[in-house]
């Protein structure tokens, strides 16, 4: 089993640690505020994971591992400008705490910074690191322009939506754990494996993501229940229901859209869904690839042993009610 919160706590540790200048302030107060409103830090425990897979010490990768997640963390400042939203972790956005422009600008030298703790890698393996990191970041800003591209959009598929999750949010996950067998010296095919095994776990991440905001138990979730149906979001949910509907269910999916009470908005989409079976489904389509992301980490030629904390971080995630 993975000590979770002693990776957690050893990436907190070296975060702290960072040298981020006091001046300008409004430049770099934003930076230090939100690397410190928390966050469950699994990407670079993902980093840190690939080295140790090949028999690295996690000390090995831990620059590497704090580029990938200063990098998240850039994403989602500018994502939160993007999106106007509020909060993040429960925490004021740091456009609301400051403004967008400090906004726009703090997230770019958090860009910075990542890469150059991306750089202190061994000289030889700088260029594979850097074409991964740089594919990554791409496919990245790729993944948030068809986010919201569908936002306009009434005939999104449900082959064009897990595209989308696998560019914004699976993507990041391969490349953390490639970045450490990277720099753990590891195979070419090992190494693809274990991008295959991040991007498959990112995946059924992202559906068990959408799945929980309409059926997590309120007392756990920490959040409303049903936001992102109040919000209209298209999710695997929605979109599955959208194919199986006939066409009496997707004209009272679309009445409801409008609809002003939040409470029977959520409550009679849970209801529909219920009857189409779209939880069932989307479980399905979730296990489907947690068991990928299994058979690419059987593909890994290690010991047995090595592998343990992945598979414990794997169950982890998806058994989560959070």
């Amino acid at each position: 089993m993975i000590e979770l919160k002693a990776y957690t706590a050893f990436v907190e540790q070296h975060l702290q640690t960072l040298n981020i200048p006091e001046k300008p302030q409004q430049l770099y107060d934003p930076i230090r505020y939100f690397l410190t409103i928390g966050g469950k830090r699994v990407r670079p425990i993902l980093t840190l994971l690939g080295a140790e897979l090949f028999g690295d010490a996690k000390e090995t990768a831990i620059s590497q591992a704090l580029a990938i997640e200063i990098f998240h963390n850039f994403t989602l400042v500018h994502d939160d400008i993007m999106d106007e939203a509020p909060l993040r972790r429960n925490q004021p956005t740091v456009h609301e705490k400051w403004n967008s422009n400090i906004g726009i600008l703090s997230g770019d030298v958090m860009l910075i910074h990542a890469y150059q703790h991306l750089g202190k890698i061994a000289g030889e393996k700088l260029p594979e690191a850097f074409e991964l990191f740089n594919r990554t970041a791409i496919e990245v800003c790729e993944g948030q322009q068809f986010d919201m591209d569908f936002e306009e959009r009434d005939d999104v598929s449900i082959h064009e939506y897990i595209e989308m999750i696998r560019l914004k949010t699976s993507v990041l996950l391969g490349c953390a754990l490639e970045l450490g067998a990277i720099v753990a010296g590891a195979g070419e095919d090992d190494k693809k494996s274990l991008y295959a095994f991040g991007q498959h776990i990112g995946l059924a991440f992202q559906i068990q993501d959408d799945i929980l905001d309409l059926y997590a138990d309120p007392e756990k979730f920490g959040k409303q229940v049903g936001g992102d149906v109040i919000a209209n979001k298209k999710t695997i949910l929605q979109l599955t229901a959208a194919s199986k509907a006939s066409p009496e269910q997707l004209e009272i999916l679309r009445q409801l859209k409008d609809e002003q009470d939040n409470e029977i908005k959520v409550n009679r989409t849970r209801e529909l869904f219920d009857h189409l079976n779209i939880r069932q489904d989307c479980q399905a389509r979730m296990e489907e690839h947690y068991e990928l992301a299994q058979q690419a980490l059987k593909r890994i030629n290690v010991p047995e042993e090595n592998k343990k904390p992945l598979l414990s971080l794997a169950s982890f995630l998806m058994n989560r009610e959070v």
